[in-house]
């Protein structure tokens, strides 16, 4: 297999291909051709003693964000952004709505104990913001989109909520059968005003559509659709059938659609940073495709949206 094979390999990581010190996956610098963001994923258990109890962050000079996707969390901090411990709420699912969230200024060292499954959104830095705890009624959410292009935004690590260093993070909520990242766009050349230069990160996860839980056979096999592409000599080709745990990596080129099979909604957590000075989110859409937003003025929003927490 060549280097050029290998990186090209590496922009799709099934869920478990990198594995480290306890976490499901860890993603970062020392991925061939990516540098300014990175990913860990992990699920602790408290009560089961063949089960990891806890996950430990080490002190690098890396700014974080620890997201529960699904059960609730302690986290006991301490570094040059100050030491502290928080309690995280969390949620029953990523499909229950927004989840309180924890920024973690860069060089702190963390441990993080609790049951369920977790992600934590990083971008290497050396300046130093404050540790700040954001809470669930605090999350801004954003309908995004019209028709089956409605989509369910939680803006808690974007430049509008979040005093951060580096990073743009969110996650996006997709109901079945609708289009998400799309129309499809790009964000890898530095046009100040006009376009930015980030990497982005996928994490995925799918399941069977609220409403449909009790019709879904237990052979039942979630999944959705990621696609990207190439927007300049830079080669890249990717359209990956994707499932819970699975990342997709962006490094440059158009990318979108990502897709919610019928039968099957789609979340992914969003992590963006590159090596412009402003932090800020500015994108071109692919001139084939950008007219559908046009469209949106005479559609409604999925009557399915906001996605909330379900009522005991």
């Amino acid at each position: 297999m060549t280097n050029e094979q290998r990186q090209h390999d590496s922009w799709f990581n099934p869920k478990g291909s990198r594995p480290e010190a306890g976490w499901t996956d860890v993603i970062d610098g020392r991925v061939a051709g990516w540098a300014h963001t990175g990913l860990r994923t992990g699920t602790l258990s408290d009560g089961d003693p063949t089960g990891t109890r806890e996950l430990r962050l080490p002190a690098d000079a890396v700014e974080r964000i620890v997201v529960p996707l699904a059960g609730s969390f302690h986290v006991t901090y301490a570094g040059a952004a100050g030491d502290g411990e928080q309690a995280l709420e969390g949620r029953a699912s990523v499909f229950e709505g927004p989840t309180d969230v924890l920024y973690l200024g860069s060089g702190s060292a963390a441990t993080i104990t609790g049951t369920g499954r977790l992600a934590v959104a990083e971008a290497p830095t050396d300046s130093v913001k404050p540790t700040t705890y954001v809470a669930r009624q605090d999350v801004p959410v954003e309908l995004r989109g019209a028709g089956q292009s409605s989509r369910q935004v939680h803006n808690f690590g974007t430049p509008a909520a979040l005093d951060a260093v580096k990073f743009i993070v969110c996650e996006v909520i997709t109901p079945a059968g609708n289009w998400s990242s799309y129309p499809s766009h790009k964000h890898d050349t530095n046009v100040p005003g006009e376009e930015s230069n980030l990497e982005e990160i996928y994490y995925y996860e799918a399941a069977v559509s609220r409403g449909l839980e009790g019709i879904a056979p237990e052979a039942a096999d979630p999944f959705a659709l990621h696609r990207t592409y190439a927007s300049d000599d830079r080669p890249i080709d990717e359209f990956r059938q994707v499932r819970t745990g699975d990342v997709a990596l962006v490094p440059y080129g158009w990318h979108g659609p990502a897709v919610a099979a019928p039968g099957y909604d789609m979340y992914y957590l969003n992590v963006m940073a590159g090596p412009d000075p402003e932090r800020v989110w500015n994108i071109t859409d692919d001139p084939a495709h950008g007219w559908v937003r046009q469209a949106w003025a005479s559609e409604s929003i999925d009557p399915r949206l906001p996605y909330e927490r379900k009522q005991a």
